[in-house]
């Protein structure tokens, strides 16, 4: 993963030794990247096989050029899901942590809908993969867990008002309904992005009903 300046762990360790990165090491950087990115565009478009040719043709570059700088496609595949969840992060803006609740669900599901429908082929890929790397599990764990603290910024105001053993099974009730397991449930079973997004939202606000005080007994 990236460190927390957004730079990657070479050159943050060039910095380290007082240098910047030589051009040799910068091309080399960028190449993997463009390799990477073909990849990912290949996995866009559906494609669940990469052979290195079609890889190579996408990237412009020659099929002994992506083994220099590979292993072999099990390592490149893992390079690109592990760039693609890093991605993730410059897609995720603020989101309102007050004011109205229609407003916050509102803001959530569409921001959730967007990320996951663009996580999807990655997401796929994950699963089709005999044994996730432990770098692709460690990005998946980190990517989970902030959008769960997520929530919990977002429904501060309601979860506060439960005790805390209700408020940890809200908290897992919303993440269950916003993360991209039940985004995938609703997408394969037929509903659009928009039919999808609303299901999100109108899950969202169910759970946070729970949490309104009893109407007053006329």
């Amino acid at each position: 993963m990236k460190q927390p300046d957004g730079q990657s762990p070479d050159s943050a360790h060039g910095r380290a030794r007082g240098r910047a990165p030589d051009g040799r090491t910068e091309r080399g950087r960028q190449t993997r990247e463009k390799i990477a990115d073909a990849l990912l565009a290949l996995l866009d478009e559906g494609e669940s096989h990469f052979p290195a040719d079609r890889v190579a043709e996408r990237a412009g570059v020659s099929r002994r050029l992506v083994f220099h700088h590979f292993a072999d496609m099990a390592q490149l595949a893992d390079t690109a899901i592990t760039r693609r969840l890093e991605q993730l992060t410059a897609r995720i803006k603020p989101l309102p942590t007050d004011g109205p609740r229609a407003a916050r669900v509102t803001a959530l599901a569409e921001q959730r809908a967007r990320i996951l429908e663009w996580m999807t082929p990655a997401r796929l890929a994950i699963l089709r993969m005999d044994q996730p790397s432990e770098r692709v599990e460690e990005a998946t764990r980190q990517v989970l867990d902030f959008a769960r603290g997520r929530l919990a910024e977002v429904f501060a105001a309601e979860l506060d008002r439960v005790p805390e053993d209700r408020r940890t099974d809200l908290l897992n009730g919303l993440d269950a309904v916003t993360t991209w397991g039940a985004w995938y449930h609703w997408r394969s079973g037929g509903l659009d992005i928009e039919a999808a997004r609303r299901a999100m939202e109108t899950a969202v606000h169910a759970l946070l009903a729970a949490t309104d005080p009893p109407s007053p007994v006329s």
